[in-house]
């Protein structure tokens, strides 16, 4: 298959593409490489993906999904069969002190992939939502059937968004599209946002790390290559309408449109403070803990029920945090000694 792959730079936009290269299809990556962190991060993923696949398997395309007609001629051009859109402003925090990113990549970038996929026959689109959708949520595990109309950030509030779109355009296009719920992906060639990797720097250079909420925060900690299972999965198993969707009693989740939602984490809630010690334990150095109140746009838990797509899909995360800690930790060692 020909697959698109929007946000082919990022974190997981890297992982999904070098799995799909490696099981032999082709992949048009596309990425603006903005500076919202590291651009040498971004850069040595994309030498990674070109060191492992063939020329005629892989193209980047540097590209803002902000620019209209550029992604409209990328699909006319491109006769793609499937997308799996990652591109996106990401961060809670940020979002709070620069709103406007989050329109112009979150809100225009996606409706330009919409119109690019209803004008070009695309099989399937599925496309990153994120946990932070749940909001003022207090109901765990986090379900899919759970009413999602109270985001506490803007972020969250453009991943909402990016729901309501796409079922518009499954009902009135017959476009399958399928929304992926991220909650808290980490592992090697992660975010320098996130906190894994800002303690993981904090503790090797000796300075203090930020623990928001004094540390009463639990976090659904999803490894990577669960994520990478998770997405692919939902990939090959193109929407389809639920055909007993009922009107009256509507399942937020599913439609009689081309549309499903997933949540895609771990299934295992992890205490932040436990995570950091699990942290200390794979670097072999202690802490300088600064505690903090909690943040504004943050939740104090998230916990992923993914029955659903384990359901639908087959979905089994395999990955402890231990493990899954110590790989990055390796990764980080080797990639910043270089």
């Amino acid at each position: 298959m020909k697959i698109l792959v929007t946000g082919v730079a990022g974190f997981i936009g890297f992982h999904i593409a070098k799995e799909l290269l490696a099981r032999g299809d082709t992949v048009i990556g596309i990425d603006n490489i903005n500076d919202y962190y590291d651009v040498k991060l971004k850069q040595g993923r994309l030498n990674a993906l070109a060191e492992h696949a063939l020329s005629e398997n892989f193209t980047f395309l540097k590209m803002d999904l902000a620019h209209r007609t550029e992604v409209g001629s990328l699909f006319l051009s491109s006769a793609f069969d499937k997308v799996v859109h990652l591109a996106a402003q990401a961060g809670v925090r940020y979002s709070i002190e620069n709103p406007h990113a989050y329109v112009d990549s979150n809100l225009i970038g996606f409706m330009n992939i919409l119109e690019g996929c209803r004008h070009n026959k695309i099989k399937h689109l599925v496309y990153a939502s994120s946990s932070s959708v749940y909001g003022s949520n207090e109901s765990t595990p986090f379900a899919v059937t759970d009413n999602v109309d109270h985001p506490v950030s803007l972020y969250a509030a453009s991943k909402k968004a990016n729901e309501l779109m796409a079922h518009t355009y499954s009902h009135l296009y017959q476009l399958p599209t399928t929304g992926l719920r991220f909650f808290t992906v980490y592992g090697p060639w992660g975010r320098p946002d996130m906190a894994l990797f800002k303690f993981t720097q904090s503790i090797l250079n000796g300075t203090p790390i930020e623990v928001f909420n004094y540390g009463n925060h639990h976090r659904d900690f999803t490894y990577i290559d669960d994520i990478v299972s998770g997405v692919i999965l939902s990939l090959d198993n193109v929407a389809e309408g639920n055909e007993n969707w009922d009107g009256k009693n509507p399942d937020p989740s599913t439609s009689k449109a081309p549309w499903k939602i997933y949540n895609i984490g771990a299934h295992n809630p992890v205490n932040l403070l436990k995570f950091i010690e699990t942290l200390e334990a794979a670097l072999g150095k202690k802490a300088i803990k600064e505690m903090l109140p909690m943040q504004p746009g943050d939740v104090p838990d998230t916990y992923a029920d993914v029955s659903a797509l384990a359901n639908d899909t087959g979905y089994s995360p395999k990955t402890d945090l231990t493990t899954g800690i110590q790989q990055f930790v390796s990764w980080y060692h080797a990639f910043y000694s270089q």
